[in-house]
């Protein structure tokens, strides 16, 4: 044991000896988290331009139509006229149009409302707010119309009894924790990337010792091959422990993002991925002669499936082929199992995610020992 003790102390004083092992262990995890910010924090905020076009005069059930939208939160109106406002929605200067035309108050008072449209470059993401307030207003409206049965005094005078009414709405703006759950989502799935890859440069260490004939001189002290490789996955473990529980300090204490998981749980599912790209690190070493068959295995593997299971957008836009695909993937299941915990799962309802995570780190172990054992070239790791 004070073997394996003193060749971990070594690794990790040759590893971070380095600045730049700093920057690539801990440094593009959190680099990673601004990019996240960069992509999703400018998703949401500011308040709807709309532009007013009004072809009904002033007659007073428009303009008190107009009012209402004025009165909107995160709405603001600008009065114009029809090629301005075809002008300003064409260049983004406006987010929709809303257009009174001639006869609208007259169906509204008909208990009908007609002749008003709202319209959009944008589509229904933007016109779908202020729609649905306004349906609702030009329903109570138009319910005194069909009441009082073309009877314009009987219609003004319940009209402003309305407008009287003593009852008041109060209203609170809730803050839009989507974003953030995207933030979580994109930061992750780089950390996945990270982990993998500092993995396989972690344990492709095995593989430098070798070439450097640093290993042949290590086993003629007291150390057994086997307690130098399992050295060399205690010093990846801890490392990659470090990246995990830094990254994830870092998104919640220095940025204020909160992933909507527990910490522990969050914790625990990202250390179970550790330990499977910990196994499919050991699974390149045996299958590389040297260190660059190594790195060229790892940029062959590791950047195709982290893109296929989803780690760099969302799963979301993938089509169902490559969803299909995506399940034979360890990286989709830490992130499917992350995505249903800020759905409000438990971590313990996701025992079929988490015993997947475990097959693959044990299938790629195994199969890493039963390569090392078998072939020739490599016998000496073990």
């Amino acid at each position: 044991m004070n073997n394996i003790l003193w060749i971990v102390r070594r690794l990790l004083r040759s590893t971070f000896r380095k600045r730049s092992s700093w920057l690539v262990y801990f440094g593009l995890p959190i680099a990673a988290i601004l990019l996240s910010m960069l992509i999703y924090g400018s998703a949401s905020g500011g308040s709807l331009r709309v532009g007013v076009l009004n072809l009904d005069g002033g007659k007073p059930l428009t303009q008190d139509t107009i009012h209402f939208v004025e009165g909107l939160n995160n709405v603001k109106i600008t009065m114009t006229d029809e090629a301005s406002m075809n002008k300003d929605i064409a260049s983004g200067k406006l987010d929709s149009g809303l257009i009174f035309e001639e006869g609208f108050a007259d169906s509204v008072r008909d208990g009908q409302p007609a002749h008003l449209r709202l319209v959009s470059a944008k589509g229904a993401q933007v016109t779908a707010y202020v729609k649905a307030l306004l349906d609702g207003y030009l329903v109570n409206v138009a319910a005194i119309g069909q009441a009082t049965k073309n009877d314009a005094a009987a219609f003004d005078a319940i009209y402003a009894d309305y407008k009287k009414s003593s009852f008041k709405l109060d209203a609170e703006s809730l803050e839009d924790t989507a974003k953030y759950k995207d933030m979580t989502y994109q930061s992750i799935g780089f950390l996945l990337m990270f982990l993998l890859t500092s993995a396989v440069n972690l344990c492709g260490l095995i593989l430098k010792e070798r070439e450097d004939r640093t290993f042949l001189r290590l086993l003629s002290s007291p150390l057994s091959a086997r307690g130098f490789v399992l050295a060399n996955v205690l010093v990846t473990f801890l490392i990659q422990v470090l990246q995990i529980v830094i990254t994830l300090l870092v998104l919640k204490y220095a940025f204020g993002i909160d992933s909507g998981v527990p910490f522990g749980a969050m914790l625990g599912a990202l250390i179970l991925f550790s330990l499977v790209a910990i196994g499919l690190a050991l699974l390149l070493t045996a299958f590389s002669k040297n260190s660059r068959g190594a790195s060229a295995l790892q940029t062959l593997i590791i950047t195709p499936t982290c893109l296929l299971a989803g780690c760099f957008f969302p799963a979301e836009i993938m089509s169902d082929t490559v969803k299909k695909i995506s399940s034979f993937l360890p990286q989709h299941w830490l992130l499917d199992t992350i995505t249903k915990l800020q759905d409000g799962q438990v971590i313990g309802s996701l025992g079929l995610n988490l015993a997947i995570l475990v097959a693959f780190a044990a299938v790629f172990t195994l199969i890493a020992i039963y390569r090392f054992s078998r072939n020739n070239d490599v016998r000496q790791f073990i």
